[in-house]
């Protein structure tokens, strides 16, 4: 697939990747949690980042780190759609609304929202129903082995990698069963969700092998702990690390890089991108 068709008749390239950018409204989410808490914050930093680079913001408005408690629906709903209203007034750029509760699908699309990105997969109640009425509303199904309160408690697979496609093919089916079209689906393996150290570093080695189905596939692997436990380093300190894991990726066929650090991750694209194709003299 080389576009992805979004509302409003515009098309995502998916020739080159594509940098989503971080903007999570939320007071404990482990990267960023607390720095974009208000509306007015949130918006200046989804502006800072398409200044950087990012062809798509993914606002979000629970944690799904490790442990997260779960966030009530009109909370969540108060906290991103603002955000969403707002970038949309100011910008065309894509807007993806990172979430799991239909009715904060239904809200955000209505809000201006382009995408749906979910990290349990269009599983929860009315989810699926969501995506299949909006028609030209891409979705990202994300693995995820259990729920963040436990999913890092003791993940096992016998096969990582075939068990992950095979959820994606279940998955998909479900998809098409409900009406939901193949070419709207973006597939996730789900970094660190449900994962040991060894499992990461195995699906970013093999992160190839998600092609099979054909469909765009995203990377989000930014400042996650799989840097931190390698590296024994912090949060703020896996900036090198995470550039590293999004050209790894971008090599292996990821045509979406989900990232907190969109300059960064931008140049780091550009030169491999120039060494690929060529230059352009200014």
């Amino acid at each position: 697939m080389t576009q992805l068709s979004l509302p409003r008749n515009r098309t995502l390239d998916l020739t080159k990747p594509i940098i989503m950018g971080i903007v999570n409204v939320t007071p404990d989410s482990f990267s960023d949690g607390g720095n974009y808490n208000s509306a007015e914050d949130a918006f200046k930093q989804a502006m800072r980042l398409i200044e950087e680079g990012a062809e798509i913001l993914d606002i979000g408005g629970e944690s799904t780190r490790p442990g997260a408690p779960d966030v009530a629906l009109q909370e969540e709903l108060q906290r991103v759609i603002p955000v969403i209203k707002r970038i949309r007034e100011a910008s065309d750029c894509v807007i993806s609304i990172d979430t799991s509760k239909a009715a904060v699908m239904e809200a955000a699309i209505e809000a201006g929202a382009d995408i749906i990105n979910d990290v349990r997969a269009l599983q929860e109640p009315g989810a699926l129903e969501v995506a299949a009425k909006h028609s030209d509303v891409p979705v990202c199904l994300m693995h995820m082995q259990g729920q963040p309160r436990t999913m890092q408690a003791n993940p096992t697979y016998e096969n990582l990698i075939s068990e992950i496609n095979q959820f994606f093919e279940e998955r998909v089916l479900t998809c098409s069963k409900a009406g939901i079209n193949q070419n709207r689906i973006i597939l996730d393996p789900g970094f660190g969700f449900g994962k040991t150290l060894n499992h990461n570093f195995e699906i970013l080695d093999k992160f190839k092998e998600f092609s099979t189905l054909g469909l765009p596939l995203l990377a989000g692997l930014s400042r996650k702990s799989m840097f931190g436990q390698l590296l024994n380093r912090e949060t703020h300190e896996r900036v090198a690390a995470s550039l590293a894991g999004a050209l790894l990726c971008a090599q292996k066929g990821a045509h979406i890089i989900r990232v907190h650090d969109v300059k960064e991750t931008a140049d780091v694209i550009g030169v491999w991108q120039a060494a690929r194709n060529g230059v352009t003299p200014l």
